[in-house]
């Protein structure tokens, strides 16, 4: 009887450690299935972008030769007309603006043709941290949270908080949020990078000016197909929210926290009720983060020797300066100083940010007349 028993228990335990193996190989067949389907659709998405690009570069060149030939052309009629006496005066006008035109056309292909950044029409996420300066610090953390959602609200895209951590003076030790809308990461990538803000905190009884540091970073969205994370690779791990949210909030462990232990890449998100939601949340930023690491080593490489800091996204180089006393914003990549403070922190950026984007085309074209 015993020994029945115990070779019926063996035979139990055997079954349920095959069906346990059966089940771990399967797991690991169903992902490696999906990885592989994964790279199936990123590379099909990869030549259809490709191609499309190709074809924008195909119209936006026919269209220019047209625009280009219609130029030559009043350029030719101009010069004829040079020998009749009578003509002479408009002649020498319409020359003068065909040349003009034939010029302007021939630089705007120039631009037109540069390669595009396959980031600039992704949504983005934007991690705002305290640096040096304390509560001062975090204090200017929210003024910028506050400029970059009164900037999105001017262009009329849409903006999210993913998580916070506050101070009790009101500050952001650290806030990331998301900006969907059109083209937002072509319009904002320039911002990574140190902020440094130079004027009389609130805590100061003498009003002397300090200054403080706060860091940026412009993530663009990744979506699963941009880059695939391997289950295995992360933890999901809960805890109870803290803040603002009433019983429920205290009751329930709904906040979550995912460490990816490959890269020691931790990401917390607590600003939804539902668990389901907060994770979500947290995988998408996870995911981006991941992603511009691994454009940003290809940048590296493929760019090592490259000074200019516009387009860099160098987060360890100081990029702008927010002088309260004098009113006044400096940009140090382009050397482009504005006397406009309160109305910056208000979301009227444009003037900067186009000027950055000037300069990194005009670096750009400098690059291709070089190579």
């Amino acid at each position: 009887m015993g020994v029945g028993l115990a070779i019926g228990a063996g035979l139990l335990f055997g079954g349920l450690s095959f069906a346990s193996s059966m089940m771990q190989a399967n797991a690991a067949a169903e992902a490696a299935d999906k990885q592989a389907r994964i790279a199936r659709e990123q590379a099909e998405a990869a030549r259809q972008q490709a191609q499309a690009m190709q074809q924008q570069a195909d119209a936006t060149r026919q269209q220019a030769d047209k625009q280009s030939q219609a130029a030559q052309q009043q350029l030719a009629d101009a010069t004829e007309m040079l020998s009749d006496p009578d003509m002479k005066e408009l002649a020498q006008e319409e020359l003068q603006q065909a040349k003009s035109d034939i010029a302007r056309l021939e630089d705007e292909l120039k631009i037109l043709l540069l390669p595009k950044d396959p980031n600039d029409e992704k949504n983005i996420y934007v991690e705002i941290r305290g640096g040096a300066g304390g509560e001062e610090s975090a204090l200017f953390a929210a003024d910028l949270y506050r400029m970059y959602t009164m900037y999105a609200d001017r262009r009329g895209w849409q903006t999210e908080v993913m998580s916070r951590s506050e101070t009790e003076l009101g500050g952001y030790k650290e806030i990331v949020f998301r900006v969907a809308g059109d083209r937002v990461y072509s319009r904002l990538k320039f911002e990574s990078g140190v902020h440094r803000v130079q004027r009389v905190p609130e805590t100061e009884s003498q009003g002397r000016v300090h200054t403080s540091t706060t860091t940026v970073a412009v993530l663009p969205e990744a979506e699963e197909l941009d880059f695939y994370i391997d289950p295995k690779d992360l933890r999901i791990d809960t805890f109870r929210a803290s803040g603002a949210g009433g019983q429920h909030i205290n009751k329930t462990s709904s906040a979550i926290r995912v460490p990816h232990i490959p890269t020691n890449t931790v990401v917390e998100c607590q600003d939804e009720r539902s668990q389901h939601k907060n994770k979500e949340k947290a995988l998408s930023v996870l995911r981006s983060r991941l992603y511009e690491a691994e454009v940003e080593k290809q940048r590296a490489a493929i760019a090592a020797d490259r000074k200019s800091q516009v387009g860099t996204g160098d987060r360890s180089e100081r990029i702008r300066t927010y002088n309260f006393p004098e009113n006044r914003v400096s940009d140090h990549r382009i050397k482009l100083t504005i006397y406009k403070l309160d109305q910056f922190l208000n979301g009227d950026m444009d003037e900067i940010l186009d000027a950055l984007i000037a300069a990194d085309t005009a670096e750009k074209l400098r690059q291709q007349s070089e190579a």
